[in-house]
């Protein structure tokens, strides 16, 4: 009897993980629609470059102003997660259906932004649902979801690969379907698990909480310098390659190259999660970040090729740059207060998007400023390098016993 409630739980667990991945991965389609068809937004709203940016730029904003304001009220704390995550979902999707009828640029670019705020209820709260699920074995469930943000993340340059015609009202109508169905999961398909977390009340002091509990702060400085590192360079790997082609790289299709770098970055996180379970978040994470900084410092010498040199350097830094991404949120999962889990996630998405958006903005300054692209990444190997430093420390305070059952 014993073996068969096992059997039973562990099988509603696969169950869960898989289908709020699913969610995750259609809802985000959101994220990246306007992306996908910013040439046709731009013909069709007049956009110049700086505010064509902003329809990416504005949807990360919202993000952060979305995390950062659910985390002081303790949003996913206080809701039934399930039920935040289908209202958040409906928002995404009517927002982002909007777009087909925005009549001027500033609208669109609220549209993105109010996207983006609706997207911050989805990503955090299912991280702190999928821990629901999963005591052992978290590091690897919370791998598949971030592996389920990065498929998402590379579809639309795998879109430009192809090169098929496509009317853009088609991207975005499917893209809000898409958050649709997702809603349909969250809503119908899908409970908290056996280990849910603690409610909270609504107290605006909870936040200060959450900054002062150091070895939840330190997973966050971890967590911040990979992000440093993780968006500008999937925000700007396209440009480096462009650049290089330019240069002499004999390189046939740069959108399906950076498609498969950042593609490849799924099973990265699935990898990660399965090592992080085995020896240790701290460890795990501080691997990853090594391999990446290394990358970010080796790409520039392969600028000019040869090629297949360029691109094992690439995708290794594609594998290894987002792959220990889950596992900073899995770290304050089980190092926070548990009834400010879902607070602390937000928070530490929030801080970290944040910083995407500076280092997004500075990477092509920075090209400008040196007179190309070839050296510009190494603007970013100082991210990487914090993160260790910052998970190093972690891993010595008595808290850290707390990670991932013991390996820290």
């Amino acid at each position: 009897m014993g073996c068969s409630s096992v059997k039973v739980e562990a099988t509603d667990r696969w169950r869960a993980l898989t289908l709020a991945g699913i969610a995750v991965v259609l809802s985000l389609t959101t994220w990246f629609s306007a992306t996908a068809v910013l040439p046709e937004l731009v013909a069709r709203l007049a956009l110049n470059s700086s505010t064509a940016a902003w329809l990416t730029n504005a949807v990360q904003a919202g993000f952060v102003f979305g995390a950062l304001a659910s985390s002081l009220v303790s949003l996913s704390d206080i809701w039934r997660l399930t039920a935040l995550m289908t209202l958040a979902c409906l928002a995404a999707a009517t927002f982002n259906g909007l777009l087909l009828v925005a009549p001027t640029a500033s609208i669109a670019v609220g549209l993105r932004f109010a996207t983006g705020m609706a997207l911050a209820l989805v990503y955090p709260p299912a991280m702190k649902f999928i821990a629901t699920w999963f005591r052992t074995g978290r590091g690897l469930a919370m791998g598949v979801m971030v592996g389920a943000l990065t498929l998402g993340s590379a579809t639309p340059h795998l879109v430009r690969a192809l090169g098929q015609g496509f009317d853009w009202r088609v991207v975005i109508a499917t893209s809000s379907i898409a958050s649709l169905l997702a809603a349909a999961i969250f809503a119908f398909a899908l409970r908290e698990g056996p280990y849910a977390f603690a409610r909270a009340k609504v107290d605006i002091g909870q936040i200060g909480a959450v900054l002062r509990d150091r070895p939840v702060m330190l997973a966050n400085a971890g967590y911040f310098g990979h992000m440093w590192e993780l968006y500008a360079m999937w925000g700007w790997f396209l440009a480096f390659c462009t650049a290089a082609q330019a240069n002499g790289l004999v390189l046939a299709n740069a959108s399906l190259l950076t498609f498969a770098v950042i593609a490849i970055g799924t099973p990265g996180c699935i990898f990660c999660g399965w090592l992080a379970d085995k020896i240790g978040r701290c460890y795990a994470t501080s691997l990853m970040m090594a391999i990446s900084a290394t990358a970010a410092l080796l790409i520039g010498f392969a600028f000019d090729g040869p090629l297949w040199l360029f691109t094992l350097i690439a995708l290794i830094w594609g594998f290894s740059v987002v792959a220990d991404s889950a596992q900073f949120s899995a770290a304050v999962t089980e190092l926070s207060d548990q009834t400010l889990v879902g607070s602390s996630l937000a928070l530490q998405m929030g801080g970290g998007f944040a910083l995407t958006i500076f280092a997004i903005w500075l990477t092509p300054i920075v090209a400008d400023a040196l007179g190309g692209w070839r050296w510009t990444f190494l603007l970013l190997v100082p991210g990487p390098i914090f993160g260790i430093a910052a998970m190093m420390v972690l891993r010595r305070d008595p808290r850290s016993i707390q990670l991932a059952g013991g390996r820290r």
